[in-house]
Order: C-alpha cells, then structure tokens, then sequence
C-alpha cells in the first residue's frame, strides 16, 4: 500500500476561507546610494549591505551561488519572477525599479504574450534618500489591493531599490483579504531568470504554508485527489505533467500541481503531496519550503529508458512502495520508450548548452537516442538534484559544466565542431557563422516534451533536420564569404578604417581603470 511519504506533523486542512495575520510596520527605510547601473555590481552589492541587505545578500549567495562571470549573461534576472506572477490568475504584479528596466522586462513579457498590466511605482533620487519611495509602493498596494480582483499582489524590487534597502518586508502581508509578497530580485544577487522563478516560488510556497499552519485553506477547484501525490517542481512542456501523471497511476499515486502554480490555491494542494519530484534541480527556495513541510524530494526526471527506471524507483522508496507495484510501472512503460528512440535514432554529434535547467535531462535523451554528446554546459548551479545526471552523463564521457559562462559554451562549439550546436542566441549566431547547424534552446528544444514515451521520440525529427541542413549552412558560408566579420562586416566602397592605436588607448585606460578597481578591493 502507498502512503503519503513524509507528510508527518504538516497536514493540510481545506476550507472555504484562508486566513494570515497582518503585520504591518512603519519603519524608515535605509538611505539610498544613487548612480548605480546593471554594470556596478561590486558597487551594488557593497551598497545592498550599507543598507541593512547582508541577510537577503547572503542567503541569495548560499542558494544560488555565482559562476566564473559577476553579473547574469542572459537577460535580465527578475523577468524569470515577473513571468511566474504574470501567468498566475488573480495575480497583479508591480515593479520597483529603474525606468529602463522596467521598459525592457514589460516589453520582454508581452512579447512572450503575457495579456495583463505589469505596475510600475518610479523613483527619483529624492524619494530614495528619504524612503518615500516605500511610501509610494505602500500607497499603490493599498490602492491596488481589492479582493474581486485579485488573490495576491508582487511587489518585486530591481537593482536599485534593492541596493538602496527598500524594504518590502515591512510591506503589510494582507491587505483586505488580498495577500501581498514582496521580494528582491537584483541582477547583483540573482545569476539567472531561471533561478528567480525559484524566487518567488519560494516566496509563495512559504507563504502558503504559514496560511496552512494559521488553519484551514481553500480546497483545489477540482477537489482533493483521491490518491497520494507527487508535486512537480519546474515549468516544462504541458503534455508533460500529464505523462508524469500516466507513470505515476500504476504506483496507486497521482500527479500533484506543477510548481510555480497558475494560481494560489494550487500551492496548498502542492504541499499536501507525499513527494516532490525536484524535474528543474535549481529551486532551492522552493525546496526548502516543501522540507520545512517535511515533504522528501526525488531528484532527475523519468526521460529515457534508464532516468525513467531510476526515477520510478526512487519515487517508490518516497513513498514505501514494494518492488511490484514499482515494477508494475516500469514493466508498463520501459519497452515503449525503448521502442520510441529505437523509431528515432540520432547520428552526430551534438554540443548542448543552455539556461533552463533542464539541460542534463535532454542530453541523456539525446544520448539514448544514439547521438554523441561531448559537452553540456548549463548557466544553473551544481545541486543535489542534478547529482544522477551528471553521473550518469559523466559514465557516458560527457563532460559538463556547472554555471558555464558564454565564453565556455563558445569554445566547447568551436574546440567540437559538432555537426549540431544547441545552445542560447549567441552560441548559434556563432555557429551559423562558422556553417555548423544550431538550434535555440529555449524554443526549439524546451518546447517540446520530455517525460516518458512521449519525450523519448520528441527530439528526433528536429535535430535530424537540422543536421541534415549542414550543406546547406557551408553552402551560405561559402556564397557570403569575404563580405567582412565583426566590425567589418557588410559592404565598403573602400578598406575599412580600423585605427588600431585608438583600440590600444582605449584598452589602456580600461586596464587602468581594472587596476585601479582592484587596488581599491585591497584598501
């Protein structure tokens, strides 16, 4: 028999209503440290820390600790949280921040189709000093906060606010019935979009589980399942959960919420599960909050024939299953995986890289299908989650980097020369300049499922066409070849004018300005 894994001492109690004190304060905000850009991390981060942030600065540093480079090489960190508050119903979302900031990720939203408004509270020097900027973001909640709209509010702090100790925590937690959560989202503290996802799923889920400690919460708008569940943790193609969920029924389990929810009520069916399987391993806040509830988590993912048998088998030891009802899965589902990549093999070689999150578990699947796979870069953090990836990848011969800058992913591409780069913008905009096929993560690979019989066959058709497209690519290489590279490129009626001195001046006072920066470190 199933049970609910380690669910004790944290049971979830439904109701019509939920209920959360209120604990409102008046305190000054911190001064404020004006002039600072995306660029100023070093000064943003010592900033952050004069204004009282060392405890939020450092708990980001254990959570998600940095790579080789200082600052986010994708874009802008806090559009990762802005796109879990805006695909949540009864959710409004306000912004703190520089102007042009929140330009860019308002137009980055919409153009991913999010249909609602995004606040905006503006700031000015005057209003940072002072703390009337909290004043102003204290007045909008209270305006916005009406209980036929909305469930919650995010308030999310920017670089700037965030260096200048804005402080969000003293925002009331509920405003007539409508829940307020407040969060810091700064590109000097945050290394990826990926990972501020997690912000703020942290955030809700901690909530959510002070509102289920207060007393009974609202039941999920399809009712309680009927059988022990396993809640998801990382965004992933839709036809996904409900393969999970396909898996999970011969075990007597079923599939609980994904993680981030598309609405409130869905975190409290999300804790009241017996297990959490960790899909996306970089939701450290969000782990912690499902311990807290004393609920285990099951890393990797059921991809393949092998993470698939694996991942079976560790949610059965979750739970306390016997090996035949484990069996009965795995025996209902292994041959039809292993018939699927049989169906569509892959032969090349493929460098891989992104930041997803889910980078190891397409190349185990790529590799199961027949490709070669030397190099898998990944902007996300080592945790223990990834551990059965990497080792399986690792026995396989394929080296991966945590936390892979750029740079890394570029000269994996180019050391390689695979017959398929998949990786972000930048990596296939380089590929294609050097003829080799590519294709873009993030639209072409993540968009696709993953799980079960259903990914095993997922990557074939595309991945086979793109590398089938490889004359193609030294066919244009060929045609546009000596038309310039770099600062080169394009048509001239005459040389291009270069002037070398003015690039070693420049460099030389950009080496000054390194040296100088590094002796100012020292002091």
């Amino acid at each position: 028999m199933a049970h609910d894994g380690g669910r004790e001492g944290f049971d979830v109690g439904y109701d019509a209503n939920g209920a959360v004190q209120v604990t409102p304060s008046d305190q000054p905000a911190s001064p404020a440290v004006d002039g600072l850009g995306c660029a100023s991390k070093g000064e943003m981060d010592k900033a952050a820390r004069t204004a009282g942030q060392s405890e939020l600065l450092d708990r980001y540093a254990a959570d998600y600790p940095m790579g080789p480079h200082d600052q986010p090489q994708s874009m802008c960190p806090a559009f990762g949280s802005l796109r879990v508050g805006l695909r949540m119903k009864r959710t409004a979302t306000v912004l703190s921040g520089s102007a042009c900031c929140v330009y860019g990720l308002t137009f980055v939203s919409h153009f991913y189709g999010a249909r609602r408004s995004v606040g905006y509270v503006p700031f000015n020097s005057e209003t940072l000093v002072t703390g009337k900027l909290f004043e102003d973001i204290r007045e909008s909640v209270h305006a916005l906060a009406d209980p036929e709209k909305y469930d919650a509010i995010v308030v999310t702090n920017l670089c700037v606010p965030t260096a200048s100790g804005v402080p969000l925590r003293l925002l009331p937690s509920e405003i007539n019935g409508v829940r307020i959560v407040g969060i810091d989202v700064p590109g000097f503290g945050i290394p990826t979009h990926a990972e501020a996802k997690d912000v703020l799923a942290g955030a809700m889920l901690e909530y959510a589980r002070e509102e289920i400690k207060a007393g009974p919460v609202a039941a999920p708008q399809g009712g309680k399942s009927d059988r022990p569940t396993v809640s998801i943790l990382g965004e992933m193609f839709p036809a996904d959960p409900m393969m999970i969920g396909a898996m999970l029924a011969p075990m007597g389990l079923a599939a609980g919420p994904v993680v981030p929810t598309r609405e409130w009520r869905e975190l409290y069916a999300a804790l009241d599960c017996g297990a959490v399987a960790a899909i996306h391993p970089f939701y450290t806040a969000s782990v912690r909050a499902f311990e807290a509830a004393g609920r285990p988590i099951v890393g990797s993912a059921p991809v393949g024939h092998d993470g698939t048998a694996n991942w079976l088998a560790g949610i059965g030891d979750a739970f306390g299953l016997n090996k035949d009802q484990v069996a009965a899965s795995q025996n209902a589902f292994l041959p039809a995986i292993q018939q699927a990549l049989a169906a569509a093999p892959i032969n090349g070689t493929i460098t891989l890289s992104g930041y997803e999150g889910s980078e190891l578990l397409v190349a185990r699947l790529l590799i199961e299908s027949g490709a070669n796979v030397p190099y898998v870069g990944t902007a996300c953090p080592k945790t223990p989650w990834s551990a059965a990836d990497a080792e399986w990848l690792a026995a396989k011969g394929v080296t991966v980097k945590y936390r892979a800058s750029l740079e890394d992913d570029l000269a994996a591409m180019e050391g390689v020369k695979p017959d398929l780069a998949i990786g972000t913008t930048p990596v296939v905009q380089k590929a294609k300049e050097l003829g080799i096929p590519a294709l873009y993560f993030t639209n072409l690979i993540s968009a696709r499922p993953l799980m079960g019989p259903a990914g095993a066959g997922s990557l074939g058709q595309v991945v086979n066409a793109a590398i089938a497209g490889r004359d193609r690519m030294a066919s244009m290489k060929a045609f546009f070849e000596g038309v310039g590279h770099g600062d080169t490129a394009g048509v001239w009626e005459g040389a291009p004018n270069l002037r070398p001195d003015f690039r070693a001046q420049h460099q030389k006072k950009l080496d000054k300005m390194a040296r100088a920066a590094k002796a100012a470190e020292m002091i």
